[in-house]
């Protein structure tokens, strides 16, 4: 990635995974005030020329620090450098932040953002069978297929959040996410209650 200086590469690049490697698997408060140290600032320099102002840009990279704290052990040397794991985990957050100041702008007016009226008795009995049927039809996907359907639906993270959080390539996720769904509608689809489109 475009983001790296040749002070990254090389045994440099070796030295960094290895702090990363102890943080993981010590806790190593030297090995992660060392990374600390060397990514931060270029963290925050690069969220700054991606047009963050000072705060968000210094808000952002220490988030991407407590990541490299709290999930080292998802850092795999044979993937990524650390700084193409850093850099790629605040552009992710600067996305999210984004996303989320977009909304923001909402119209609160708007009537598709207003409240519906009280179902009718019927309604919410419908509701949860629907619900049930659901539920049940989850607890037949496969272990991992489950997990990734409830970070995504149920936690709200996008499939790059949950790539990294994971530790899975992109399209691994993608992948799982959509099998998981073509069960769950074959096996909604197999009962009437269930209105599937």
């Amino acid at each position: 990635m475009a983001y790296v200086s040749g002070s990254a590469g090389g045994s440099d690049g070796d030295r960094f995974a290895s702090l990363v490697e102890r943080v993981a698997e010590h806790r190593d408060r030297a090995a992660f005030v060392q990374l600390f140290d060397h990514f931060a600032p270029r963290l925050n320099a690069h969220l700054r020329r991606m047009g963050a102002d000072a705060a968000v840009a210094e808000e952002i990279a220490q988030e991407v620090m407590v990541v490299l704290w709290r999930k080292a052990a998802l850092f795999d040397r044979t993937k990524s450098s650390v700084a193409t794991w850093l850099y790629r985990i605040a552009r992710n957050r600067r996305i999210d932040l984004l996303r989320r100041d977009r909304s923001a702008l909402l119209d609160a007016e708007d009537p598709a953002l207003q409240p519906s009226g009280v179902p009718a008795p019927d309604d919410g009995i419908d509701a949860r069978t629907r619900e049930d049927k659901v539920r049940a039809a989850m607890r037949l996907l496969p272990p991992d297929q489950l997990a990734l359907v409830r970070l995504a639906f149920f936690d709200g993270l996008s499939h790059s959040e949950i790539a990294t959080r994971e530790g899975l390539p992109l399209g691994t996720v993608k992948s799982r996410i959509r099998l998981a769904f073509g069960r769950l509608r074959k096996q909604l689809e197999t009962d009437a209650a269930i209105d599937v489109d």
